[in-house]
């Protein structure tokens, strides 16, 4: 018997179903409405599933989708929405207190201040725990390359860190790798 495309979908889906929801968590904070992002990714993906020669990269197909999607998305709305508030209240929502979401918001607004590979990356390997081989594959780098990336922009928000005496990034990663779904 065979599958239907959207049982072998749903069977390539549910591996990387959490690493895929966590990465536009992160990456959609402040920003858009995660749900749209995801639901949008994944009807794109869908469509296009027949056409996604290996079907266990489809992890990698959808980070990049999203990374393309998000930018055109902060692109159209850039002054138009802000969803801080939103972000802010979902967290609350989830128990995490006032000054872990203002730790997180800060993170944030360090992160834009970083080149958009080396964001990328960092929220990758930090925030969602993808490996620096997978980080290399997503990103069309090399390992090497990536390892780089991820160093200088450690270096840069250590550096943005050291201006808020009270604050320690890692302490700051670990509350939002907890918090991010």
């Amino acid at each position: 018997m065979h599958n239907t495309k959207q049982e072998d979908f749903m069977k390539a889906y549910e591996s990387c179903h959490e690493r895929f929801l966590r990465y536009c968590s992160s990456l959609a904070f402040g920003k858009m409405d995660v749900q749209d992002l995801v639901q949008d990714i994944l009807l794109s993906a869908y469509s296009k599933f027949d056409q996604i020669e290996n079907k266990d990269e489809l992890l990698h197909y959808l980070i990049r989708a999203a990374r393309n999607r998000s930018i055109s998305i902060w692109r159209k709305r850039r002054d138009l929405v802000d969803l801080k508030e939103l972000h802010r209240q979902k967290l609350a929502d989830q128990g995490v207190s006032p000054e872990t979401i203002l730790d997180i918001q800060l993170l944030y607004s360090m992160l834009n201040k970083l080149p958009q590979k080396q964001k990328e990356a960092i929220i990758l390997f930090e925030i969602n725990g993808f490996s620096m081989k997978e980080i290399a594959a997503i990103q069309n780098s090399s390992e090497a390359a990536t390892k780089t990336r991820v160093s200088r922009g450690r270096n840069k928000l250590a550096e943005l860190f050291s201006e808020n005496p009270d604050l320690n990034l890692k302490e700051v990663f670990v509350s939002l790798k907890s918090v991010m779904l």
